[in-house]
């Protein structure tokens, strides 16, 4: 069984970081926003996670539709976020024309990794290594709340919508489909 806990933050700028931050919840703190971190034991042996965003929903007892992954594509040759609910898939042709570009693909996870500086599993939204343009899915607005991953597998943080779209410059979009 998962093992999970809870972190509730206001963040302010200047704060010291806690032990055990990553990149995202710097750039939360930073930024001063408002979050809920969320941990559990990620189990890589355990066949009924067959996804890591739906380990995560399972872990915290959370909505599928409320917890979102972050995917990597390339569109029309530049690496591009997508930020969609575990419960769905990326729709490629809404991303692509929600980023103005023709075509995407997904990306290849070793290009992911080095440029977001997050491991496949792990890779947030929030405090890439380097700053990617980001589609985040329309239907995030319909929740007070979303989680997202906090930068390493087993930790996820819970946010507002629209902090979230503001702090990665996100298009909002409908870009998943069921």
């Amino acid at each position: 069984m998962a093992r999970k806990s809870q972190q509730h933050a206001k963040a302010a700028k200047g704060k010291k970081q806690p032990a055990g931050a990553t990149p995202a919840t710097v750039a939360l703190t930073d930024a001063g926003v408002e979050f809920t971190l969320h941990s559990y034991t990620h189990d890589p042996t355990d066949p009924a996670y067959d996804s890591y965003g739906e380990e995560a929903a399972r872990a915290l007892g959370v909505a599928p539709e409320q917890v979102f992954k972050t995917l990597v594509a390339d569109v029309d040759g530049a690496l591009t976020v997508a930020v969609v609910p575990v419960s769905g898939s990326l729709d490629l042709k809404a991303l692509a024309a929600a980023v103005g570009g023709k075509r995407a693909t997904m990306a290849d996870p070793a290009a992911a990794e080095r440029t977001t500086g997050y491991v496949r599993g792990g890779i947030s939204p929030l405090g890439q290594r380097k700053r990617l343009p980001t589609a985040l899915d329309a239907s995030a607005t319909a929740h007070a709340t979303v989680c997202v991953s906090a930068g390493r597998r087993g930790l996820e943080v819970e946010l507002a919508p629209a902090d979230l779209q503001a702090l990665t410059d996100a298009v909002l979009a409908p870009i998943a489909r069921a």
